[in-house]
């Protein structure tokens, strides 16, 4: 999975910013989220956990709760803050070609799959309900991005690929879209980015096994 790939909203992406430059100013952060477990703060200390907004809400709810275990808080709302801040930002590139970030996510799906694959399989590939993946692929279809057509085996599935235009698409962009990536994560070094993206990955491995046990 790239980086042009992440879990967003269905709703649409906000103004964009320059390149490599910063995104639209914040908005409130809420009430944060309730501490899970026992234990002291993280106190990761540094301008950072000075300076941010959710420093702001974490020092607010410890006056209200002076005894508050607010690690968890200090992780996740950061976590939901950037994540926030990044599906504000519509991807320049992107919005050249006239697309927004899910579209260009089921047409990567289909790209980086190399075959055809059902409305049901675009949906798990691009954490996307049904009827989304429906509405978009109408989109790109009166565009044509992709084309659909009948299971042979089974008139009832459809199955759904990239046209040459969409591969055309998907192959003009992708450079583009990373360089831009590249510049919204400018302020971290090399090694810096390696470490934050381990860890997501161990958080994001954890949490989706637990949402799988929890299915099962």
């Amino acid at each position: 999975m790239t980086t042009t790939e992440r879990l967003t909203a269905d709703g649409p992406p906000g103004p964009t910013p320059p390149a490599g430059g910063r995104a639209p100013g914040p908005r409130p952060a809420g009430p944060g989220l309730p501490a899970a477990g026992t234990g002291t703060s993280s106190g990761a200390g540094g301008p950072a956990a000075d300076g941010d907004t959710v420093a702001a809400v974490v020092r607010q709810w410890r006056t209200v709760y002076p005894g508050l275990d607010t690690g968890p808080m200090e992780v996740i709302g950061r976590i939901n803050r950037c994540a926030a801040l990044l599906q504000q930002a519509e991807d320049a590139p992107l919005s050249g070609a006239g697309l927004t970030r899910p579209e260009f996510d089921l047409l990567g799906a289909l790209r980086r799959t190399g075959r055809e694959l059902t409305p049901g399989e675009l949906a798990r590939e691009t954490f996307s309900s049904g009827a989304a993946v429906t509405k978009r692929l109408k989109q790109l279809t009166g565009r044509g991005l992709v084309e659909r057509r009948g299971d042979p085996r089974d008139r009832r599935m459809a199955r759904v690929r990239l046209t040459d235009a969409g591969r055309d698409v998907v192959d003009g962009i992708m450079p583009a879209q990373l360089s831009y990536e590249n510049a919204v994560l400018s302020g971290l070094g090399g090694p810096d980015l390696g470490e934050l993206a381990a860890l997501l990955g161990g958080l994001l491995v954890e949490l989706e096994g637990r949402l799988d046990a929890v299915r099962a």
